[in-house]
Formats: C-alpha cells, structure tokens, sequence
C-alpha cells in the first residue's frame, strides 16, 4: 500500500491578515485537506491473457476501477499460470495471495457442492435468466452466503450466453459414438457426460490445445466462436457441434477477498462491485456480437464441420441431467435450499418465456413466403 499527503497551503498574506485581525491566531475556517490512501492490488483469472472477451475484460475492470477511484485504487491483472494456476484461483483470493479473482463459479464443486446453480445448469437457465435469478430471484444472497465461510465475496462478472457443445475429431451420430470419448468438459456437464459412457477430463485451457493435437483428447467443449476461433481449436478439430445443452448461460464471477474488500472505504467497495456489473453485461454483448462472425469465418475460411446433436443424444443427455440435479441438491440442506430457489424461478421464466421469447423466435423464424 502506498500513501500521499496533500500539504495544506497557507498564503502569506492570509497568514498577515488573520494576525492583524485575531492577534496572530490562524482563521480557524482554514482546512488542511485529507490524505487519501492508495491501494495496489492484484487480479488473478482462469484464462489466457490476452483471450478476446474472458481475457481481456478483466484488463478493462482494472483501468475502469482506476479511472472512476481517481487513481486511488490500481489493479494488476494476472492470466492463467502467470501467478497461479487457473484452477487455484479461489484458494490464492481466499487466502489473500491476490485481492480479486475471476473464474467460474462450476470449478470449485469440489469445495461447495452447489457452486454449479451459480454458474451454469445442464438445460437450465439461459444467460438472461441467470441474470435475472442472481438479481431479483435470490440467487445473490445464496450466493453471499455460500462463499462467506471461505472468506470471499462473489459478484457476477460475465456470461457467455448459450455455448457451443464444443469440438470433435469424429462426428457424433448416436450414443454409441460417445463410448469411451475423452473430453475436456467441467461441472455438471462432465457428469452427465461420463453417464452417458464418455470420459470427461477437467484441465486448464492452457493446456487443451496441445492434448487435442496430441490425441490426449478426442474432444473439448470452451465456450463458443469468437472465443474458440482465437484458441485455434479450428486446427486440431474438424467438427464443432452445437447445442451447448451443458452451458446454456455460464455465469462469469468476480470474486473479493472479503477480509480486504470490506476494509475498504465503502465508495471503493461501490466502485469495484459497479465495474464487476459492468464486465458482466459487457462479455455478455461482446459475445452475442461477435460469435456469429466469428463463425461464418470458420466455416467458410477453414472448412469447419458444424453439426447438431442428434435428437436422440440430446433426450438422453437431458434424462441423465435430471438425475444428476436431482442427486446433487440431495446433498446437504444448503444444496437444497439453493435448488429450490432456482427451480421455482425456472419454472416461473419457463412458463412466462413459452408466450414470450420462445414464442417470438418461433415466429421470427416461420417463412414469409
């Protein structure tokens, strides 16, 4: 931590005036102004520096959080493995070996058995519906809750929308042709996948690309165009398929050591939770803006397979999510309690969004002529 000192300045002929007038005594409406204290802090993330959206977001956090502090608050960030590896983000904030982390909520399971509902749900909720439940449905207070015993503070700092379901060096057209295929696919969408006869495998995406190439891999979910053209998953995998059942709005979080967030002075606080909500809704718009684009590029530049799923594999995926939901809110009473929560809002948009947004696309899409 740094400190700067304004010196109060006191003009010579104020100082002659407060003598003639008050004996010698300084005007007492003379004020020295406050010294401020600065902070220096670091942010460390689960993705490759520089990677559109996931990557470089974070970066403009930092100078959007020294621009509105008045440079009282500086932020370095840290890519994957640059200071920790990208799956020990939330051990090196709890701990306070950086102030600010940003990851995703899905890849701390192991530690919080409902971490998933906070992040992303196999057929559940969309990116706008995430939003909507963290905000208005109770899902933010669950969220508090859940992570104030490790000494951290979550708020949503991003959402890809609906992903892809990733990339393949084979096609997939039956359920026999997921027996015993390695992916890199995390969360709850791992599970399903291995009950479905695949082999899922959680890894850093630093190191997908090279296991693609090398056949560790046979396929790799990441998020969708716009980022998967710049990991260059293009040239080790010819097919990409789609829908992104297992991710259908992945929540991005930006997580406080809570022990130095909260000694903060509270416009810092109000600071870092407004750019943290302003990087959530703009990888959102980054996204849905450019995953199109990017798209048509791998599709018509470098040849790219699109498929969808067959019907019968996304039924089964489907069937066996149920099961997989229904076992992990089983859990304990706060897995419980959180599914519930999220369940009757999906319930509640699901019925609202048949007459309203799931109508509307239906009709955008029937022919004219």
């Amino acid at each position: 931590m740094q400190f700067r000192f304004f010196l109060p300045v006191l003009l010579a002929t104020a100082l002659l005036s407060c003598g003639a007038d008050n004996g010698g005594t300084p005007d007492s409406g003379a004020v020295a102004a406050s010294p401020q204290q600065t902070y220096n802090w670091k942010m460390i993330t689960s993705w490759p520096k520089n990677l559109p959206a996931l990557g470089t977001a974070p970066e403009q956090f930092a100078r959007r959080v020294e621009k509105m502090s008045n440079g009282r608050m500086r932020i370095r960030v840290y890519g994957a493995n640059e200071l920790v590896g990208g799956l020990e983000v939330f051990d090196a904030v709890s701990a306070g070996t950086a102030e600010i982390g940003h990851s995703g909520p899905y890849y701390w399971q192991g530690k919080i058995n409902a971490t998933p509902f906070f992040s992303t749900i196999p057929f559940g909720l969309t990116g706008t519906e995430m939003n909507a439940w963290l905000a208005y449905g109770g899902g933010n207070e669950l969220w508090q809750e859940l992570y104030a015993p490790f000494n951290l503070i979550p708020v949503r700092g991003g959402n890809s929308g609906t992903q892809m379901f990733g990339w393949f060096n084979k096609e997939i057209n039956s359920l026999e042709d997921l027996q015993g295929l390695k992916m890199r696919i995390p969360g709850l969408g791992g599970e399903v996948f291995a009950r479905a006869g695949g082999v899922p495998v959680t890894m850093q995406v630093s190191d997908v690309f090279t296991s693609l190439e090398t056949g560790a891999l046979d396929a790799t979910e990441w998020v969708s165009p716009y980022n998967d053209l710049a990991a260059g998953y293009h040239t080790v995998a010819r097919y990409y398929y789609y829908p992104g059942w297992h991710e259908p709005g992945s929540v991005l979080e930006t997580i406080f050591n809570k022990q130095k967030f909260e000694a903060l002075p509270e416009d810092l606080q109000e600071i870092l939770r407004t750019a943290s909500e302003v990087m959530n809704q703009q990888i959102y718009d980054e996204l849905t803006a450019r995953n199109n684009e990017a798209l048509q590029t791998l599709i018509n530049e470098h040849d790219v397979q699109l498929r969808r799923l067959p019907d019968d594999v996304l039924k089964e995926f489907h069937r066996l999510s149920e099961e997989v939901i229904q076992e992990m809110a089983a859990v304990d009473e706060t897995s419980m309690r959180v599914y519930q929560s999220w369940k009757t809002f999906l319930d509640g948009v699901s019925a609202y969004h048949r007459i309203s947004e799931d109508a509307f696309i239906e009709a955008r899409n029937l022919p004219i002529d």
